[in-house]
């Protein structure tokens, strides 16, 4: 009978191990969470006629299905930039600046020793936007000016368009500085010639930056003014322009270093050079948006990972705190056996 009794004991005790879990079953499949797409910035920069570039960058992007998210400007490509944001695509920019001419934009004022007012460029960019102020616009937009009381690069992101468009485009010496609230704001470019931080500032996780600027070299005509000036402004901004210009993604170089501030009658030729600047960039910019992609989802599937390690160490912590009595010992999960 006690013999019975053993053999009785031992068959449970074997059929209990017997019935213990072996290796836990293989974990599974983090489920990645979806990573929003990359979300693009154009920075625009200064350049008098040269501007008319913008428009054929803006052309190739958009032909390309990179359709920039967020857009910010300096001088003549807060111009560009403000009509861009209110939605209008690049035929819609190329019409509007084949009807545009000088006139259009310039206001001449003879008290101020011949200075250009820019109430013009104000009112035609107002006009254009149908009267919206930045909130209403399509899309994100900024306008960099230079604060003349202390040189202070100003960020505009709200109120009056027209107005910001107007002070960013006040080239010392050619234009009125423009009073807007307590202080006065002149050309951009003499702070930011390419505005890529106001487009990280807007949110870009990728920014596309177009450089116009005019690179210092070459012969110069002392009697010119608006030369003059305007060498002086590119002499000032080089610098401090690659500094800015480092921190793109891309930066696309539309070859139109030979238009001179005022050659609108150039237009055509100016838009194409940025239509074949942009399509040379094409494959880098698509290189560098699908690393920028892989690399974001890469890191949400470590994230995923990571949290789903937790919640299963937890889970299993919380399984084998309830494993204390002496056939849970025997049949304890080798997980829960390195406690």
């Amino acid at each position: 009978m006690l013999r019975s009794l053993t053999l009785s004991t031992a068959a449970v005790l074997l059929a209990a191990c017997a019935t213990s879990p072996s290796d836990p079953a293989p974990a599974p499949a983090v489920a990645v969470p979806a990573v929003r797409p990359v979300r693009i910035g154009l920075a625009l920069g200064g350049g008098a006629a040269k501007g008319f570039a913008h428009i054929g960058v803006i052309k190739m992007l958009e032909a390309n299905g990179i359709v920039p998210a967020v857009v910010s400007g300096t001088s003549a490509g807060s111009v560009v930039g403000a009509m861009y944001a209110s939605g209008m695509d690049a035929y819609a920019l190329q019409e509007k600046s084949v009807a545009m001419d000088e006139s259009s934009v310039r206001d001449v004022s003879l008290f101020s020793g011949g200075l250009v007012k820019g109430q013009k460029l104000q009112d035609y960019v107002n006009a254009q936007l149908g009267g919206r102020n930045f909130a209403a616009l399509k899309k994100p937009f900024s306008v960099v000016a230079t604060r003349l009381e202390d040189g202070q690069r100003t960020v505009f992101v709200r109120g009056n368009v027209g107005q910001a468009v107007r002070a960013s485009s006040a080239i010392p010496g050619v234009f009125e500085p423009v009073a807007i609230g307590r202080f006065h704001y002149v050309d951009g470019g003499i702070a930011s010639p390419v505005p890529v931080d106001a487009a990280r500032e807007l949110g870009a996780d990728f920014v596309i930056a177009v450089d116009i600027s005019s690179k210092a070299g070459g012969a110069v005509d002392p009697s010119s003014l608006l030369g003059n000036v305007n060498r002086s402004i590119v002499i000032m901004g080089q610098k401090l322009g690659a500094q800015e210009l480092a921190r793109a993604d891309v930066v696309i170089r539309p070859r139109v270093n030979d238009v001179g501030p005022a050659d609108f009658e150039q237009k055509n030729r100016v838009i194409l050079e940025g239509e074949r600047a942009a399509q040379a960039a094409l494959p880098q910019i698509r290189a560098k948006l699908a690393a920028l992609q892989a690399a974001r989802m890469a890191k949400a599937r470590q994230a995923a990972e990571a949290r789903d390690a937790l919640q299963r160490d937890a889970e299993r912590k919380a399984r084998c705190a309830k494993q204390t009595g002496w056939l849970d010992k025997l049949r304890r999960d080798p997980e829960c056996r390195a406690d």
